[in-house]
């Protein structure tokens, strides 16, 4: 094929005349629609790019129209004679996508189709007004043909407003209508969205933000980037200002987003005449575990079995540390627990088996280090803890860290025991079994090190200013999702690993206020001057964290742009675009009285079987704004089969419901801008609806602020109405620094110390407040 070449000839097959004579592959030749030119591709000599080239039919005139690094081929011209349509894998080998150029080649292409695998061979139909093409957007994947309608104005418009050739393209052709899932302009930064809310304009959107070059748009990685970037795009296209007026339309914030070891600042040493050569190698002998205290401590090593704590009489509870006084000393337990427990009791002591829970207990009886040991009767005997981190975690309070087998070998040789027997005794739960002691002869010095990965990412904001007020309403919709499974991924046993596209969670609610933002805004300049009534402002938020811990949203809500006191209510949407049989959610109801109202009278013309639940403590954004006295109203279609799964993809979402969910939407909206009246704002008590996300049996009505920094103790962003710790004084922004006697270093500490607590009994809770300390008396209640 590197020798292929051009040739023509007579139809009855004669006057053959060679038109290329140049290295590597020239065909796919096709003629002009008026015959007077041949359009071609041509491979490069090391075969791995081609592009797409014209003539004359006798050879001359060659004309190069892209210059794509990439494999363009199976052009055709378009009837008009104006543009051309190939194929390209410019996305990746996999991914093979249509694009239109310019006839003269001046100008970048401009992408057409949006779907995963195949998109190619394009053909229009002699008027130019259908394309034909084959893919493999199918159930099985296999290859068809599909047919669409074209669009010839939009793509010429496409094409004067892309880019000279040379320079990366951002235009997309608005191509194949309502037969062709993914053909808007979702790429297209440029933009040629209408300004009315469409199926069209929302398939584009899922299309992109759902796009595995997005790779899923875990927060702080480059798919987020691109993902905030789109949709800061999107909000100058429809108009909108940015925050502070005249500047960016982004508002970073960082986070916590991992650990890193220090290597040199982490040692072990073994001080003992039975190992001389006592010291030992990082990520080999030993590894500090992600929730350490950086520092050095020197001293006795104490055996405490397990290290489990759990309450109970003699017969159900488990205590390893009873009879040992390990204050002041270095601690070693076996990791998870008795590994011959029968079910039951194995369930009921993995909930105090975690080890940042035997960290906590150590710590609680005096302990200034514990190590851990994967048992030789355990799974995966003998290695070290892996170094993982849960996003916006703190310090435990206390040296921790893993050994491997051989070194726990080394340390009960010292004390004249077998490591194996002695978890085999505790595993069957033999009451002789030496559950603790002493390790004689042995000072241990340990030094751990870690280091927390600070990233950062932001969250996208546009305003319609207001007339005549400082009152806004705000609405948003996280953008973020889970990468490829990293944080809180469902995939199943083939899926490991895979782009969790996200494309109704939140895909689709993002889509949704990307549409009402550029319709609003466009209704808003055109009525503005003949309407005299009162507007107030929006405030569009796209946030990301959400899937983190609401850290996006959390940024805004405790240093927001525009004081919560304007912010008059805040809407949501968290996963709209699964609309089944007619069923949507509207949750938060119960924080304003206005709500029953607007729904009822908007939703006579839009006609959806509503359930409306009152709570607004809900999984979502909502959660960052409510407790600000802002009263709070979330759209949702409703979990699904797909959540948290790379199955999570564009071609699963109803667009049509999506369209009919943000209509509706929009009419609400236009009604709080409008209104003179501000929603009244209603403290809502706690809702038992027998689905409550919490499982601590003791209930005290606190709401954790979950991106409150690098603070040492838990900040409460609020209180639930009339829960204990809303009876007992509690603030928003106190911190709790120490429970019942307890100290709170973290989030962790505090769940513990939470489930350790009689119901009925007072505890006394002391928050620092400013600068100030602040001690409290809450009465904890039966979480029902």
């Amino acid at each position: 094929s590197h020798f292929g070449e051009i040739y023509i000839m007579d139809a009855d097959g004669s006057n053959q005349k060679r038109l290329t004579s140049t290295p590597g592959y020239d065909g796919g030749p096709f003629f002009s629609p008026d015959g007077k030119r041949i359009i071609w591709r041509r491979f490069t000599v090391k075969g791995d790019t081609a592009d797409v080239y014209t003539m004359k039919l006798d050879g001359s005139d060659v004309k190069r129209l892209t210059d794509f690094k990439a494999m363009s081929w199976a052009p055709y011209f378009h009837a008009s004679q104006q543009y051309v349509i190939f194929t390209a894998n410019k996305l990746g080998f996999a991914n093979f996508e249509l694009f239109i150029v310019d006839a003269a080649g001046t100008k970048e292409p401009v992408r057409v189709t949006y779907t995963d695998g195949f998109d190619g061979l394009p053909v229009f139909s002699p008027d130019g007004k259908k394309l034909c093409w084959t893919a493999t957007r199918t159930g099985d994947k296999k290859s068809q043909l599909f047919l669409g309608n074209w669009n010839h104005e939009a793509a010429l418009k496409a094409l004067r407003d892309a880019p000279p050739r040379g320079k990366e393209s951002s235009s997309t052709a608005a191509a194949p209508s309502k037969t062709e899932p993914s053909a808007s302009r979702t790429e297209n930064l440029a933009g040629d969205y209408s300004v009315e809310i469409s199926e069209r304009d929302l398939r584009g959107q899922v299309a992109y933000l759902a796009s595995d070059k997005l790779e899923g748009r875990l927060t702080g990685t480059k798919g987020a980037e691109l993902a905030a970037e789109f949709i800061a795009k999107q909000f100058q296209n429809s108009g909108l200002q940015p925050i502070p007026a005249g500047k960016s339309n982004f508002q970073p914030f960082t986070f916590n987003a991992g650990v890193k070891v220090i290597p040199d600042k982490n040692k072990l040493n073994l001080d003992t005449a039975y190992f001389p050569d006592g010291k030992y190698a990082v990520d080999k002998d030993f590894r500090p575990l992600s929730f350490t205290e950086n520092g050095t401590v020197e001293g006795e090593v104490i055996f405490a079995g397990y290290g489990l704590t759990m309450p109970g009489q003699q017969d159900d509870g488990y205590d390893s540390y009873a009879g040992l006084n390990v204050s002041n000393k270095i601690v070693l337990v076996f990791r998870y627990v008795p590994e011959e427990a029968e079910t039951k009791r194995r369930q009921a002591l993995n909930r105090y088996a975690g080890l940042r829970y035997k960290a906590l207990i150590a710590r609680n009886h005096g302990a200034k280090a514990i190590l851990v040991v994967t048992g030789p009767n355990s799974p995966n005997a003998g290695k070290l803890t892996s170094l993982t981190y849960e996003t916006g975690t703190s310090a435990s309070g206390i040296i921790a860290a893993s050994i491997s087998g051989e070194v726990a070998e080394k340390i009960f040789t010292v004390a004249h025991k077998d490591l194996k027997k002695i978890q085999k005794d505790l595993d069957i739960e033999n009451p002789h079994a030496e559950s603790g002691f002493t390790i004689p002869r042995l000072k241990v010095r340990i030094s751990t090190s870690v280091r927390y990965v600070k990233k950062s990412d932001r969250n996208v904001i546009g305003i319609i200013p207001p007339h005549g007020t400082d009152e806004y309403v705000m609405v948003g919709a996280h953008y973020d999702h889970l990468g490829r499974g990293e944080t809180g991924g469902f995939a199943r046993k083939d899926e490991e690993g895979q782009i969790h596209s996200g494309a109704d969670d939140n895909a689709s609610g993002t889509a949704a206020l990307l549409e009402l933002a550029a319709n609003l805004n466009h209704n808003i300049r055109t009525t503005a001057q003949q309407n005299s009534q009162v507007r107030r402002g929006i405030i569009f938020g796209a946030w990301s964290g959400e899937e983190m811990g609401l850290m996006g949203s959390s940024a805004f809500a405790n240093d927001p742009i525009i004081p919560a006191t304007n912010i008059v209510a805040y809407l949501n949407f968290d996963m709209v675009g699964r609309l089944r049989e007619n069923k949507l959610t509207l949750q938060g109801v119960g924080s304003s009285s206005v709500w029953k109202k607007l729904i009822e009278k908007r939703n006579v013309v839009s006609g959806f079987n509503l359930t409306l639940q009152s709570d607004p403590y809900l999984p979502t954004d909502t959660t960052s704004f409510y407790p600000k006295g802002i009263p709070v109203l979330a759209f949702f279609t409703g979990s699904h089969d797909e959540y948290h799964r790379p199955a999570d993809k564009p071609d699963t979402l109803d667009y049509a419901g999506l369209e009919r969910v943000t209509k509706f939407a929009g009419l609400i909206l236009r009604d709080l801008i409008r209104n003179g009246e501000r929603p009244d704002y209603i403290k809502v008590a706690r809702q038992d609806t027998g689905g409550n996300r919490d499982r601590l049996r003791a209930y005290l009505g606190t709401i954790p602020d979950y991106a409150g920094g690098d603070i040492k103790g838990v900040k409460i962003s609020g209180t639930r109405a009339d829960g204990p710790a809303d009876k007992g004084g509690m603030k928003g922004g106190d911190i709790i620094v120490n429970f019942n006697g307890q100290e709170i270093k973290n989030i962790y500490d505090y769940t513990y110390a939470i489930d350790a607590v009689k119901i009925g009994q007072p505890v006394k809770v002391i928050v620092e407040r400013g600068k100030k300390k602040v001690t409290l008396t809450i009465v904890p209640e039966a979480r029902k």
